[in-house]
């Protein structure tokens, strides 16, 4: 780690889904102010929050995906409670199944909880981690998760309840979404999505580690 910023944990997700032209995944767009990649186009997703730790998950993540990150703080609960909580934050979408929740939700979850859903992770594959390079104005150890949309509870094409964060939140094909305004590791993550969604096989997920002055590559 360097001394220019903390890297805080982070998590995001590619939702899929087929559509008319092949494969698709939602991408928004993020405000033109923000101080963090502004007016790009990503995945959602976001920091860890405190209380993602504590959130029950109707169910975790495969065993694989738990596997390679059982020994990385906050620990794949807390990682896979964040990326459903930015994904409903920032999209509306929900990744669970009903349920009712051992008492209050905590910080952030409250919409989740009153739609009577609990979070389930069973659906997301880890495929991608990165660092985020020193210098830069904020700095995440960022996961990536692949989930299909089959796993929404609901219309994938509701975005009625979503935050601010992302605008122009739309569905876009595999094929066409390199013509939008992406960050370069955005393009690179799409390079593995569209070989996993293709039929093909990652000998290991990548990592694009920029914790210090001297980036590393390797897979997981």
């Amino acid at each position: 780690m360097t001394a220019d910023l903390p890297i805080r944990p982070a998590a995001t997700v590619i939702l899929s889904r087929k559509g008319p032209q092949g494969p698709e995944v939602l991408m928004g767009q993020r405000g033109a102010g923000a101080a963090f990649m502004p007016s790009k186009y990503v995945f959602p997703g976001g920091a860890v929050d405190a209380g993602d730790a504590h959130v029950p998950l109707a169910a975790g993540l495969p065993g694989p995906c738990a596997a390679l990150l059982a020994a990385d703080a906050p620990g794949p609960e807390a990682l896979a409670a964040a990326a459903i909580r930015e994904v409903f934050e920032e999209t509306g979408l929900a990744l669970g199944r009903p349920g009712a929740w051992p008492g209050t939700a905590p910080a952030g979850w409250a919409g989740f909880a009153a739609r009577g859903l609990v979070p389930e992770a069973s659906g997301l594959r880890l495929i991608f981690r990165a660092i985020t390079p020193p210098g830069r104005p904020r700095r995440f150890d960022a996961r990536f998760f692949l989930a299909d949309a089959a796993a929404i509870h609901g219309d994938s094409d509701d975005f009625s309840g979503a935050e601010d964060e992302l605008s122009h939140l739309h569905w876009i094909a595999l094929s066409e979404v390199r013509r939008l305004d992406l960050p370069f590791i955005t393009e690179v993550v799409l390079s593995e999505v569209a070989l996993i969604l293709s039929g093909g096989s990652q000998p290991g997920v990548p990592f694009f580690d920029n914790a210090t002055q001297r980036p590393t590559f390797r897979r997981l």
